[in-house]
């Protein structure tokens, strides 16, 4: 039996302090400017690979970066690293410090490691990375017996020269004496098949140390890394052969620990063991079953006893989970209605109606994200581009207001108070009309389910609060998800929402916020309130009275879709997972490989190919199949000279392999690809294990100097490391496993809860648990499920020993 396991791993950096005493390195370090500033900015690696980017935050030495991020990981990784680095327009990036937080130590802490962890000066023989091919032998007998290294290969050694590349050789030590193999010029993916023998010393406490060092003509010679083998007691040991990990050379006393500053950090490793989906099919079909059949006179709702034992601390998570189990089964919109009907039984102020963080309140937000992103996308878009363009100043708070000159050179004056605001108001009204303008445009382009899950809630909300009595609130329980918690905190955050690649300045984020805030008011559809509450932002109040008309005219659009609409929308349209501009370098012809040589195309993944032309509207275009995908990975550096390019393995008509080489404009984009490619991918059976992270050049390939071109590649793929997104493709098998695991984990409280439900109702409890079917109810049912899938986890674990690495993966969720 199959069993796979995945690991999360949710890492938070909040925020990085860095001290004055950085200051009075500046002379050593370089960190800082003349201002006494820096720009910092964060790379998170794993193993030393480069997986993401936070934004730069300008002319601070105590930044905070509000980024979150999700990385499914293989479980082999040993380490993730923080580094803090200050970005510099004219010459590299500096360093600062990094912080590294080990397997172990996560594994140590399984509710999470969080806490303050000293920035610490890079030493360059601690970054160390990749692996070596090494077979160790003992031969000969008794009286005269050798010691054989052999050396075949390494793979993913860190660029230490300036052609981002090394030049490797391999220096074997034992019992004072001391061999080294050739210089492989220029690779990064040597192959040496060198081998060493020495004469075995039963007496040595020394043991066999192979490193690996990059050649330097004229500096010292960078360590590269280091394998260390223990062989005393070896009499019953005759050869050992695979691949080690490098290891870094820690000889050095720490230095400047404590004075480079400190990061924040909030680090969780879970481990999940994912069974076969058969396993499964109890728990969601009993969910199910739950969602069709709805509230019941009589009978205690599952659902409602989910709702009643899940905290605020797991909510979120919780939400999102069933959200995607039921989109999955088509069941979607019953489970939100349902979720609907129980905040509503419980709610007899309208006021209150979905404003507190509830289940219902969580998933319906989720939904939003889950399905809704590129429809986000398009409506928020170009109104947020354009107030990132214009950078112009506004402010209707008079107690915030900064008083300028104006006018052209040799006729300044200073501009009033009220001038700024009048221009400010000016400003704003049309940033918030033109966004009224296309959210009342979006009706057909609103994903079909939305429009239908919105028509079942205003249809809820207008029968328990009918429209005679409580005037507009089947439209404000609508604009509470759609604006308060779709559009806001999206226009708020344009980051956060991948509507934007960086965070917005000081004076753009404050426009974004009084536009955020003037939509907040049309969703509450209430512009008096809003008056009495803040009065300065009466100068809008026409504006966002007008909106508010514009916006219930909207939701009745929204809401008129026939259930054939609901039905032929999604099979009528193909999901678009990610488009955007990239350039592309085919790998075909027998021309030097250049930079200059890549074409600006517009690419669309879909779920059926990777498609690219001209312009997004080209009738024209050439596309890659996905199923002839073998391969998405990053190309090296000195390839190209630049570190974001990517390569698409792929099969042409007669099977035979070709390349397609993408260039990206940074890391976090050249991840998003990849991920995107590789989740698309992930059932292609005939998907490589290794691959050439160079190119071919003339007669051999740049990475190994191989002269085989369809050989075997020199590294292994990892088609295991992607980003999460909210558009990522279902998973069934992890979504139910995660909801297991939360039900397992509160079954205790559930069923206390249950108990105290039922002697509420006074219901025999003996009869609820008997095995009389139809007696028997969700609740009682679901516990028996549980353990009987906690019974298939033991035997699954017991029965396998250890799990097979390639059914393994690890979730990095990274919020800072």
């Amino acid at each position: 039996m199959k069993v796979g396991c995945r690991l999360s791993l949710v890492a938070t950096v909040v925020r990085n302090s860095l001290g004055s005493e950085v200051c009075a390195n500046m002379g050593i370090l370089c960190l800082f400017c003349s201002t006494g500033s820096s720009d910092p900015y964060c790379i998170v690696k794993i193993d030393n690979e480069a997986i993401i980017r936070t934004a730069t935050v300008w002319k601070t030495l105590s930044p905070f970066w509000g980024e979150e991020y999700e990385v499914h990981l293989p479980p082999t990784f040993h380490s993730v690293s923080f580094y803090v680095m200050d970005e510099d327009a004219l010459s590299r990036d500096d360093v600062i410090g990094k912080v590294c937080v080990t397997r172990d130590v996560l594994t140590a802490h399984p509710k999470g490691y969080s806490g303050w962890l000293n920035l610490t000066e890079i030493d360059p023989d601690e970054e160390v990375q990749g692996e070596i091919h090494l077979q160790i032998e003992i031969l000969g007998s008794d009286a005269a017996r050798k010691l054989r290294c052999s050396v075949f290969e390494a793979r993913d050694l860190a660029r230490k020269d300036r052609n981002g590349a090394s030049d490797p050789f391999v220096r074997v030590r034992y019992n004072s004496k001391t061999q080294e193999s050739s210089v492989v010029k220029k690779s990064c993916y040597p192959r040496w098949n060198e081998t060493f023998e020495f004469d075995l010393d039963e007496s040595a406490t020394e043991k066999v140390c192979i490193e690996v060092w990059d050649w330097d003509l004229v500096s010292r010679n960078d360590f590269l890394g280091k394998v260390v083998f223990n062989i005393q007691g070896s009499q019953t040991v005759q050869q050992e052969e695979g691949w080690f990990r490098l290891r870094p050379d820690k000889s050095k006393p720490r230095v400047d620990e404590g004075n480079l500053g400190s990061l924040q950090l909030q680090v969780r490793l879970r481990e999940e063991t994912v069974l076969p989906g058969s396993y499964y099919q109890p728990l969601v079909q009993l969910l199910c079953q739950e969602v069709k059949a709805g509230p019941k006179d009589g009978k205690l709702c599952l659902i409602t006893l989910i709702d009643e034992t899940t905290t605020a601390e797991c909510r979120q998570e919780v939400a999102i989970n069933l959200i995607k189990l039921f989109l999955g089964q088509g069941l979607a919109k019953e489970f939100l209605d349902l979720l609907f009907k129980l905040e509503l039984d419980k709610t007899d102020e309208p006021n209150t109606l979905f404003r507190s963080n509830s289940l219902a309140s969580k998933s319906m937000e989720s939904f939003l994200k889950v399905t809704g992103m590129q429809y986000l996308h398009n409506v928020l878009g170009p109104t947020v581009n354009r107030v990132f363009d214009e950078k112009k100043y506004i402010e209707l708070d008079p107690s915030k207001v900064e008083i300028k000159e104006v006018g052209c050179s040799g006729l300044h004056r200073i501009q009033t108070e009220s001038e700024v605001i009048q221009q400010s108001t000016q400003h704003l009204q049309s940033y918030l009309t033109d966004l009224l303008i296309t959210i009342a445009k979006s009706v057909r382009t609103c994903p079909a389910t939305i429009r239908a899950t919105f028509r079942q809630l205003f249809k809820r909300v207008e029968e328990h609060f009918p429209e005679n009595k409580h005037k507009n609130v089947k439209f404000i329980a609508v604009t509470s998800f759609l604006c308060l918690r779709f559009f806001s905190p999206a226009i708020m955050s344009p980051k956060l929402f991948h509507l934007r690649e960086k965070h917005a300045d000081a004076r753009t984020s404050r426009t974004l916020l009084l536009l955020a805030k003037a939509i907040q008011t049309v969703g509450n559809m209430d512009a008096a309130a809003s008056r009495a509450k803040e009065g300065w932002m009466a100068p809008l109040q026409p504006t966002i009275q007008q909106s508010i008309s514009q916006m219930k005219e909207f939701i009745t659009k929204l809401i008129n879709i026939e259930e054939k609409e609901e039905v032929d929308q999604p099979k009528a349209q193909t999901l678009v997972v990610k488009e955007g501009p990239l350039f592309i370098h085919r790998g075909k012809g027998k021309g030097p490989l250049l930079s200059s040589s890549f074409k600006k195309l517009h690419f669309s993944l879909t779920s059926e190919a990777l498609s690219f032309a001209k312009t997004p509207s080209s009738k024209k275009s050439s596309f890659i199949t996905l199923s002839n995908i073998r391969a998405a990975e990053k190309v090296e550096e000195k390839s190209f000279g630049s570190s974001h390019v990517m390569q698409i393995i792929y099969a042409d008509e007669a099977g035979q392999l070709e390349m397609a080489y993408l260039q990206c404009k940074c890391v976090n984009e050249l991840n998003q690809w990849l991920s995107a490619l590789r989740k698309v991918c992930v059932n292609n059976a005939e998907m490589l294990g290794s691959y050439h992270p160079g190119v071919f050049k003339g007669d051999k390939w740049s990475c190994c100097h191989q002269k085989e071109k369809t050989g075997l590649g020199c590294d292994k793929t990892r088609h295991g490391v992607t980003l999460q997104e909210w558009n990522d493709p279902l998973d069934p098998d992890l979504e139910s496993q995660l909801i297991f695991r939360h039900l397992f984990g509160v079954r205790e409280l559930m069923r206390e809860k249950y108990l105290e439900m039922l002697t509420e109702k006074n219901e025999n409890v003996l009869l609820r648990q008997s095995g009389d079917p139809e007696n028997v109810d969700g609740p009682t049912r679901l516990f028996q499920v549980l353990q009987d899938l906690e019974d298939a986890h033991h035997t699954a674990v017991f029965s396998s020993g250890t799990l097979a690495d390639g059914d393994r993966n690890c979730l990095l969720e990274l919020q800072t």
